[in-house]
């Protein structure tokens, strides 16, 4: 038995903004939707996959600890340019951490912070491992 992929779900309160916010500013697929009108959306880059899920409670915002997504990157400075090029405003780095990775942080349209790191310590079991 193998383990093939994980996709992340995030709640958001707009799939359709949040779609479009995926797609312009980090380049992912203009994603899958499900509902009339638009409740779960499915985007997508490379090897990541993460899905929107419309909020049914209105009132709150989505929680996290503090990262929802961390996406491990080959070229951290190729994925800042390509976001740069888009105008997708970085919220924190580039920054070197003492786990040996080089991240930036980009806030979603509802704060989920989504981290995109470089392993600088590339282990052979593959990046976070």
């Amino acid at each position: 038995m193998t383990m093939v992929r994980s996709m992340t779900i995030l709640e958001v309160s707009d799939v359709k903004k949040s779609a479009a916010f995926y797609r312009d500013k980090l380049g992912f697929t203009p994603g899958r939707f499900w509902g009339d009108p638009p409740a779960f959306c499915i985007v997508g880059r490379d090897t990541v996959t993460i899905a929107l899920d419309q909020s049914r409670d209105k009132g709150r915002k989505p929680q996290n600890q503090y990262w929802a997504v961390y996406v491990y990157v080959d070229d951290i400075e190729a994925v800042i340019a390509d976001f740069k090029e888009r105008g997708t405003e970085i919220a924190r780095g580039p920054e070197d951490t003492v786990y040996d990775c080089r991240e930036i942080d980009i806030a979603d349209p509802d704060g989920h912070l989504l981290c995109f790191a470089q392993d600088l310590d590339e282990q052979p079991a593959g990046p976070g491992l």
